[in-house]
This record gives structure tokens, sequence and C-alpha cells, in this order.
């Protein structure tokens, strides 16, 4: 499998949500105590492009140590570092909002999704990085309803995609690691969860790596049925359209090597 994935992008809209900080829905919203941060603020939020948004965020942070608007700018700057498929940079920044907020889902999403597709058993520490791509990813189901907020004008429907696309990411994120660590039961799990979160949107990377956690556990029909749906959305990806589709002739050499033979016929009298 790929070492590395291009990160896919959270659905569009979540990225109004970059404007945000750690939501608390009983907690006043975060606010400038001055006239001053708030313009500085201002100022920092309407830049573009990741490195000028870091570095916005670190001089504002340097300059209001204590201000609650600290994490809407390096919020921003992950995901325009997302955008721009910087997995390491998302990476950095995402690690500095949940030093602020380590309830908030997309940081907490996006930070597992970036390990896990790192993440390698050769790695010394290895151990240690599965554990905490499982702590973020499972923290991240747990807080989805307390640790995102979407846009003030999201519709009831909006609202409901953007947590089950978190959600999918979360289980995605799981099933990486567990495949990789060779725990190809958990895996397909997880992967079978981010699939079916993911309906509406089908994710090839996902349905991919399913079809190996099945493939490792001689599931062949199901890793066969798998690799298909993989191979419907890998248009766009011809890295993992060429992986997919190599993975594909060899289930069905498999699957027909598996097939029972037909039953004999009985000679004509």
């Amino acid at each position: 499998m790929p070492a590395v994935r291009a990160i896919f992008l959270l659905l569009a809209l979540v990225a109004a949500v970059s404007a945000q900080t750690p939501p608390r829905p009983a907690h006043p919203p975060p606010q400038a105590k001055t006239q001053q941060e708030y313009k500085d603020y201002n100022s920092a939020y309407a830049i573009t492009g990741g490195a000028a948004v870091e570095k916005a965020a670190d001089e504002f942070a340097a300059k209001y140590p204590a201000s609650e608007l600290r994490a809407y700018l390096y919020s921003k700057a992950m995901h325009e570092y997302q955008t721009e498929n910087n997995p390491a940079k998302m990476l950095t920044t995402g690690e500095n909002v949940l030093k602020l907020d380590p309830d908030n889902s997309i940081a907490l999403v996006l930070t597992a999704t970036v390990l896990a597709d790192a993440f390698n058993t050769t790695d010394a520490d290895f151990q240690q990085k599965a554990g905490e791509i499982k702590r973020r990813a499972e923290r991240a189901l747990a807080t989805v309803d307390s640790g995102f907020a979407p846009p003030a004008n999201a519709t009831p429907e909006q609202i409901a995609a953007y947590k089950s696309t978190l959600q999918s990411m979360s289980h995605s994120a799981l099933g990486i690691m567990e495949l990789k660590i060779a725990d190809d039961a958990a895996a397909e799990t997880d992967l079978k969860a981010a699939a079916d979160l993911n309906a509406s949107q089908p994710d090839a990377y996902i349905w991919y790596h399913l079809a190996l956690a099945q493939d490792h556990q001689k599931k062949y029909a199901a890793a066969l049925a798998s690799v298909n749906e993989a191979l419907k959305y890998t248009g766009s990806n011809p890295d993992l359209g060429r992986l997919a589709q190599g993975e594909h002739d060899r289930l069905v050499k498999l699957t027909s090597v598996c097939a029972p033979a037909p039953a004999p016929t009985s000679s004509p009298k």
C-alpha cells in the first residue's frame, strides 16, 4: 500500500469551520479582549496561503499569548495546508490547535489521518504512534457532538453530513493503522464503517484498503467486491487505480481457483 496518500478534503462546507475554535455550546464564544486584538485578528485571518497564515498565527499568538482567538488562526492555517495537500504542515498546525483545544474534532481527525498515512511498523516507536492514532481517532468519535461546531447557518442536513464525514475519516485512520499492524479483522470493521458513513461521497482509498483487509483474511469474494467499488472512483488518482487494478486481477484469479468445480453431468444412456 502507498506510504502516504493524498489527503482527501472534508466536505467543502466544512472549510467554513476553519474560522472556529474550540466550540463549547454551554460557554460564550471566544472573543477579543480589546479592539486592537480584534483588529489584529481580523488582519491575520484575511491572509491566505498555509505558510502565510501560520506565520500570522504565530505572530498573533506571540503578541496575545492569552487570546481566545489563537486557535481560530491555527485552524485556518491547518485548512490552508489541507487545501495545498501538505500533510506535514497540517500536522504541525493541527498540533497547535489541539494544544489550545484537545477536543477539536477536525484537528483530531486530520492529525490522526496524517499520522495513519505516514505510519510504518519499521519505525522504532511504531507502537507509541499506533496508540496515538487510536487515541485521536477514538477521541474524535467520542466528542464529535461536543467538539465540533458547524457554521451558524448550516442546515440540519449539512450538520449531519459534516459529522458523518468526520466519523468516516476517524474510522478510516483507525482502519489504515490496523491494517499496517496486521490486525486485519479490526481493519475490516473500521474500514467498512468508514465506507458506510461516506456512502454519499465514496472514497476509493477506503474501498481499496478494505479489499486488502479482506484479502489478508482469505475473504476473496468480499475483497473482490470491495476492490470493484474502489475501481469505480479511482479516475482522479491513477496511482491508486493501478494498485486497485492489480489487486482486482489477483482476486479474479483467486476466486476462479477457489470456485467449486461444476457437478459432473451424467453420461447419456
